[in-house]
């Protein structure tokens, strides 16, 4: 995913987060950082890469869940101060290829 984000054009910036720099909690003791923090030419992406087997998981879709409404939460923020939309992904292990592209990785798997 790394290789792909940097021959991005589209990406400004990216980088991997490090614990407690994105906190996202799925209850009051539970919070997990998401893989990667990407800042596009349109908007910013929290990336959850897992394998695809685990995608549908209870636990993986809790973390979806919870992030994309600290998403929506960002996106306001964002808008009320003249920055960029906010969204989450979620892509299989498996769709990370030299061919694919965040652009169509993004169409393909944005979480609403």
């Amino acid at each position: 995913m790394a290789v792909l984000l940097e021959d991005e054009k589209d990406v400004l910036k990216w980088f991997k987060p490090l614990r407690n720099d994105v906190k996202i909690y799925t209850n009051e003791n539970n919070g997990y950082e998401p893989d990667f923090v990407v800042k596009t030419v349109k908007e910013k992406i929290l990336v959850e890469t897992k394998r695809a087997d685990e995608v549908d998981a209870d636990a993986v879709q809790q973390k979806a869940r919870a992030a994309v409404k600290w998403c929506e939460a960002a996106t306001k923020h964002e808008m009320e101060n003249g920055g960029k939309a906010w969204c989450y992904l979620i892509v299989p292990h498996d769709a990370v290829k030299p061919n694919a592209t965040p652009s169509g990785l993004l169409s393909q798997y944005r979480q609403a």
